[in-house]
């Protein structure tokens, strides 16, 4: 906090410091005129006779004296030596007779003229008050800033919800954060408050409706939002088989709030690999209270609703929504052509259109709205102590609205099962394509890139029929063994769709090396294996006649080594992981 308080100030010292030079420049830049030679106006011409005084009353002197010298000669008087302060000389007429002109007295030195200052001091005076004001507001928006962060974090609640545990990390440094959406209503909570969120009393229900991981890649390409449907059947442990949204009840039974994340955490880890760093949850009083900060927002719609369940009754077409109408938009599953499947989407597009709404300039560049907004989410939101909203945010710098990409983890139907004597509906996941989805959003690490192929012999590895064709993993097994790999029994799985090499972090030379000699297989790290292992999906494998020959490439060491081909790194395309971004003024069921 300290380090990026001082950046804060740093940047900002900077900032004030570069505006003072340039004010210093401006100042010391005045324009040719007035830093050149000093030039009077020209005298008056000198003449002769009183054309030369001013204009007083016949018979009247001046009674200012001069500073010229003596006047000249007349004919019949002496001239006068009281000269005029404009010009410095003396008369030239004697007072008494006719006289005749005398030559003008010369002229005594003119003492050196200095230029006005009245105007330089003002620019002065002036380019000093801008640098004053430029410091104050540089100095006001940092402290603003750090004001602002700290006055939101302060309001945040914090939970133990990340335990301790061995599970792998398969896509190193990359960031997953489970954001977590629940149906509870404080049990003081007004008959206003429950109409102003169009539902009543939930009698203490802690059931996770809302599931959804961010993967915010290290390199700070585009993010991904991975939703998991509520309905999901998973094995959750301890209680064996239920909907995905009960872990989090049946946690928090045995303890707080921290032990239900907990057992979420370990439930979503299972079914998607991917290991969760950080945990966010949002209550629905907190989920209205921040759009009703945010200001009414604009949605479209395919077709019509009205869905008394939600509350929520919309045309075709784009609609304003307030807070609670949000709410209803999200919650709606009802009278939607794939039900629970749809509300997936209704959330993934709701994100979108608010994540333009936060970063537009009407509200980072209004302190009340954003202060508002502030507020609302800190009190809103639940986190594990260890998540850190600046590096978020760094990571977040270069994704904009239009480039965060949504998808739902693969879904093989939506069928009844009975259970517990009871006929329950639930969204059966598609284990199969599980890995080949979760690896396409990941991409390839950097450690398997930057890798080097081991040799055949140093590389055990496994081979899983999931192809439903017989015999194709004992066919393999025996390829891989000719060519000098180390081979286990071949043994068969559940059916997969696409063919994968699966490696556990820290085997990537091994994985290397096994992809060399089965070309066209997808490659990707797994918490699942111990070893690397090869799982025949029913598109099948592309296998060598011959073993990879030795030569130039990627190498282990000497002139053994597995040649291995130059290929694209694994990356999240919209093909490879079904991910789907809102644009601005889309519309959607």
């Amino acid at each position: 906090m300290e380090n990026r308080r001082s950046q804060v100030i740093v940047v900002s010292t900077r900032a004030v410091g570069a505006v003072s030079a340039l004010c210093v420049v401006v100042g010391a830049s005045r324009p040719a005129s007035a830093t050149g030679p000093y030039r009077p106006l020209s005298r008056p011409p000198l003449h002769s006779g009183v054309q030369n005084r001013p204009n007083l009353p016949h018979g009247q002197a001046p009674r200012v004296p001069g500073a010229g010298g003596p006047g000249g000669k007349g004919s019949n008087g002496t001239g006068s030596n009281t000269g005029w302060p404009f010009d410095g000389s003396g008369n030239s007429n004697g007072y008494n007779g006719n006289a005749y002109p005398g030559e003008p007295a010369p002229l005594p030195p003119q003492p050196a003229a200095r230029p006005p200052k009245r105007r330089k001091h003002r620019a002065r005076r002036f380019l000093a008050t801008i640098a004053v004001l430029l410091v104050v507001v540089v100095a006001a928006t940092a402290g603003y800033a750090v004001y602002s962060y700290q006055r939101f974090v302060s309001g945040v609640t914090h939970v133990e919800a990340i335990a301790a545990s061995a599970f792998a990390d398969i896509d190193g440094d990359d960031q997953n954060i489970l954001l977590v959406g629940d149906d509870h209503r404080p049990a003081d909570s007004t008959p206003q408050e429950l109409a102003q969120m169009g539902t009543g009393l939930d009698g203490g229900s802690t059931s996770t409706d809302t599931m959804m991981v961010l993967h915010l890649p290290a390199d700070g390409s585009a993010a991904t939002l991975v939703s998991l449907p509520r309905d999901s059947w998973v094995d959750i442990d301890g209680y064996g088989t239920n909907k995905l949204n009960a872990a989090f009840a049946f946690g928090s039974s045995e303890g707080d709030a921290a032990t239900g994340a907990q057992l979420l955490i370990s439930t979503v880890q299972n079914v998607t690999g991917l290991r969760i760093d950080h945990y966010v949850r949002v209550s629905m009083l907190g989920f209205y209270n921040l759009v009703d900060a945010l200001g009414p927002v604009d949605v479209c719609l395919n077709n019509a609703v009205d869905d008394p369940y939600s509350t929520l009754s919309l045309p075709a077409g784009v609609s304003t929504l307030n807070a609670q109408q949000a709410l209803a938009f999200v919650r709606q599953r009802h009278g939607l052509p794939n039900g629970d499947l749809d509300r997936q989407v209704r959330q993934q597009y709701f994100l979108s259109v608010e994540a333009r709404t936060i970063a537009s300039p009407a509200t980072l560049l209004n302190p009340g709205r954003l202060t508002n907004v502030l507020d609302a989410a800190s009190s809103a939101i639940e986190t594990d102590p260890d998540l850190n909203f600046i590096d978020i945010g760094l990571k977040l710098q270069r994704v904009g609205a239009d480039d965060l990409a949504s998808a739902t983890v693969p879904i093989a139907g939506t069928p009844l099962i009975w259970s517990g004597g009871n006929q329950v509906s639930i969204v059966e996941l598609d284990t199969a394509t599980m890995p080949s989805f979760i690896a396409a959003i990941v991409g390839q690490s950097d450690d398997y890139t930057a890798s080097t192929a081991s040799m055949p012999a140093d590389v055990a590895v496994s081979v899983l029929n999931g192809s439903g064709v017989s015999g194709a993993a004992a066919e393999t097994t025996e390829t891989l063994a000719g060519m000098g790999f180390v081979t286990g029994a071949a043994a068969s799985t559940d059916d997969r769709t696409v063919s994968t090499i699966e490696y556990p972090p820290g085997m990537e030379s091994a994985a290397k090396a096994v992809a060399a000699a089965l070309p066209g297989a997808t490659v990707s790290a797994s918490a699942f294996v111990d070893g690397v292992t090869v799982v025949i999906g029913a598109n099948g494998l592309e296998v060598p006649i011959e073993a990879p020959a030795a030569g130039s490439g990627t190498t282990a060491s000497g002139d053994d080594a597995v040649v291995v081909p130059e290929a694209e790194p694994e990356s999240g395309t919209d093909e490879g992981a079904g991910t789907t971004s809102y644009a601005a003024g889309a519309c959607i069921n």
